[in-house]
C-alpha cells in the first residue's frame, strides 16, 4: 500500500511540475510583441526549402546573408526597430538604408526586449 501512495505521489508531483514548466513557456511567448513575434516568424522562415541558400550562395562562402535572404528579414527587422520608439527618418540617417545595420539593430532590441521578459518571469517566481 505504501508502494502505491508513494507511487501516485511522484506521479502527481511529476505532473504538477511538467504542467507549470509549459505554463511558464507559454508566458513568455504570450509577453512578447507582435513585433517580437513577427521577428522570430522572418528567422525561422530562412530554414524553409524555398528560403534555403542556393548554390550560388553557398559557393560564395561567406558568413553573412545574402540579400535575397536579407530581403525576407527586412520588413519584420524594419517593424521591430520601428517599435522601439525609433522613427523612419532616424532609422535611415544611422543606418545609412544598409539592410545588414538594421538586422543586427532589429536582433540588439529583439535580445534586449527578451531579457526584459525573461527579468520579468524571473521575478514572477
Amino acid at each position: 500500500m505504501k508502494k502505491h501512495l508513494l507511487l501516485s505521489a511522484f506521479l502527481i508531483l511529476g505532473l504538477t511540475s511538467c504542467t507549470n514548466e509549459s505554463t511558464l513557456a507559454n508566458t513568455a511567448e504570450s509577453m512578447k510583441t507582435p513585433a517580437m513575434q513577427a521577428y522570430d516568424k522572418a528567422f525561422r522562415s530562412l530554414g524553409d526549402p524555398q528560403n534555403r541558400p542556393n548554390e550560388e550562395e553557398r559557393k560564395s562562402n561567406t558568413t553573412e546573408l545574402s540579400d535575397r535572404r536579407k530581403a525576407l528579414l527586412l520588413p519584420a527587422c524594419r517593424d521591430l526597430v520601428l517599435s522601439s520608439g525609433v522613427s523612419e527618418s532616424q532609422m535611415m540617417r544611422e543606418t545609412n538604408g544598409d539592410t545588414s545595420a538594421i538586422i543586427i539593430w532589429a536582433t540588439k532590441i529583439y535580445q534586449q526586449k527578451n531579457s526584459e521578459i525573461a527579468g520579468k518571469l524571473k521575478s514572477q517566481n
